[in-house]
């Protein structure tokens, strides 16, 4: 019986790529988890590790961060597949995620994703252009909020943002990261590739200084705080004690 007829229904699937992570990957994993009291509360950190090094989150992986945590498969399993920013399937040299929650949505942001996967031969969510992993690979994917309504609609590459976006100039984007470069993303710092950008989020920078004086605030992001300062408005100030109405008796 083949493995496909052996999944069931809600079983998460991983690949299995035979990988063995080398000496590194074994020694930043001791550099996360050593910053943490308790050794499990490294775990998303260290599934980021993985993916800096696989493209994505793999049966090996799976074992990888259990191992080192003491954890059992399935309690990595249940964390890997609840947060959409762990991928079971490589990822292209560039994750390219296009918000299309409602703000951004109706400002352009459905047409801006259907402009890309058009441009990448009709791929759909979490689908790669391209050899995962090689040069000019992208892998595009919704995004459900991207948190920058003030810039909407916007799109991020290995979430790093691109601001008040348009079909066009996402696909102008597009166009100059299948070629080799790096446009400068809107805010943020300098972009690089998915792999790297995971490694970064794992807390192991190769650039530490660079990464951190990079822009991230901007003038509409601002907007509120300064008028605010301007006209003398505060947040009104939290009283010592607060009363609860009581609580309706059980019948």
């Amino acid at each position: 019986m083949s493995s496909e007829s052996n999944r069931r229904i809600g079983v998460p699937v991983f690949l299995d790529t035979g990988v063995v992570f080398d000496e590194l990957t074994h020694a930043r994993a001791a550099e996360i988890i050593a910053r943490y009291p308790m050794s499990r509360s490294a775990l998303l950190p260290l599934l980021h590790l993985v993916q800096s090094v696989e493209g994505c989150v793999s049966q090996q992986g799976i074992e990888f961060c259990a191992a080192r945590l003491g954890l059992t498969e399935a309690e990595v399993s249940a964390v890997a597949t609840f947060y959409t920013m762990y991928k079971r399937t490589p990822c292209g040299e560039h994750l390219v995620s296009v918000c299309t929650n409602a703000l951004c949505a109706a400002l352009g942001g459905d047409a801006i994703y259907a402009t890309l996967s058009r441009r990448l031969g009709g791929i759909g969510h979490e689908q790669t252009a391209g050899e995962p992993g090689t040069p000019g690979s992208i892998t595009l994917e919704h995004a459900e909020c991207l948190a920058a309504c003030d810039h909407a609609p916007v799109l991020t590459v290995n979430y790093e943002y691109y601001d008040n976006q348009t079909p066009d100039s996402a696909l102008d984007l597009l166009t100059a990261l299948q070629r080799g470069d790096k446009p400068h993303p809107t805010r943020g710092a300098p972009l690089t590739d998915f792999r790297a950008n995971e490694l970064e989020i794992a807390g192991i920078f190769t650039d530490l200084e660079q990464t951190v004086e990079a822009p991230t605030a901007s003038e509409p992001t601002l907007r509120g705080s300064v008028l605010a300062e301007r006209t003398g408005q505060r947040a009104p100030v939290m009283p010592d004690v607060v009363e609860f109405p009581p609580l309706p008796v059980k019948k």
